[in-house]
């Protein structure tokens, strides 16, 4: 299929070098990492060019496997209903110029359910390539990407993992180069030590991703990267439209209500909990002073109970 949009990167580009005056940091920047936000920056049509630059960084890609082009996919409209449903997915969508489908989701909320949630959207995505009577050989590979704000996958030290279908004795042997499933933690990245900025190209966007980084190690990498100075640009300018800024605070806000939500269930369920193990407790002491033939008003007096539970026991 050929692609409606391209947009073709300057080698120099891909690999961080400045062809381009100094942008200047936002002040008060907004979170990068707001879903909403993501999408208005790096999933838009005209956004090709940072967007291809951030794929070539996850998937390590320089020199010749470069990947030079990108269509963006805009599938539907986001209206304030969907900003400010929590539950709804803001994914960018794109297709290389290869054919390679690429879903990217920003995920700042632990749902207990990422593995199977991922592999479910690269499916989406993956049966949206096919067309009827396709010959199964010529649907195209689909590489899904996750950036998650909590930790993920907390036996592996890395922030960035990616799998694919190896065969599970003989581990060299692929199925198939169809599937890749990348996950990006921010925890993790953060709590690294050692940053090489210079020779890192993924580095550099997790440092401009991530709102707790120093605004002169941000501007550094604005500055020294030119995708991520068309990603600055972007968000400068789409932080200038009330109306983004508008659905930007709603989509704020509906993360918050659902974190704020998960607390309260979760410090009601505890104190519930605490409260039936008292009583399950209070119930096994008064059993076991019956047993020792303890009289009923006692054991009222001592547990509180009264003598028709007693009786019950």
């Amino acid at each position: 299929m050929r692609a409606r949009s391209k947009t073709r990167l300057v080698l120099g580009s891909l690999q961080g070098t400045v062809v381009t005056g100094r942008v200047p940091y936002m002040k008060n920047r907004l979170n990068p990492l707001n879903d909403y936000l993501f999408l208005k920056v790096m999933g838009e049509k005209g956004d090709e060019e940072q967007l291809c630059a951030f794929l070539n960084a996850v998937l390590g890609r320089d020199g010749r496997d470069v990947i030079e082009s990108v269509e963006i996919i805009e599938n539907r409209t986001i209206t304030a209903g969907v900003v400010g449903d929590k539950s709804s997915i803001l994914d960018v969508r794109a297709r290389t110029v290869a054919g390679t489908r690429v879903n990217i989701e920003v995920q700042l909320r632990n749902l207990g359910n990422m593995d199977r949630r991922s592999l479910f959207y690269w499916s989406l995505e993956f049966s949206r390539g096919m067309e009827a009577g396709q010959d199964y050989r010529e649907t195209p590979n689909v590489i899904a990407i996750n950036i998650v704000n909590y930790e993920f996958l907390s036996q592996v030290p890395a922030f960035h993992t990616s799998f694919h279908i190896w065969e599970d004795t003989y581990r060299e042997v692929l199925l198939t180069d169809a599937l890749e499933i990348h996950f990006i933690d921010m925890v993790k990245f953060r709590r690294l030590g050692k940053r090489d900025i210079q020779g890192e190209p993924l580095q550099r966007w997790l440092i401009w991703f991530d709102r707790e980084s120093p605004e002169r190690l941000v501007e550094e990498v604005i500055n020294m990267d030119t995708g991520i100075q068309r990603a600055e640009e972007k968000m400068a300018y789409v932080s200038s439209d009330k109306e983004v800024l508008r659905a930007y605070q709603m989509r704020e806000m509906a993360l918050s209500d659902w974190t704020s939500g998960i607390n309260h269930a979760r410090e009601e369920g505890i104190r519930e909990g605490i409260e039936k193990g008292m009583q399950k407790g209070i119930r096994e002491i008064a059993a076991r002073m019956k047993k020792h033939g303890v009289p009923a008003g006692q054991i009222t007096e001592n547990t509180g109970l009264s003598a028709e539970d007693i009786e019950a026991l």
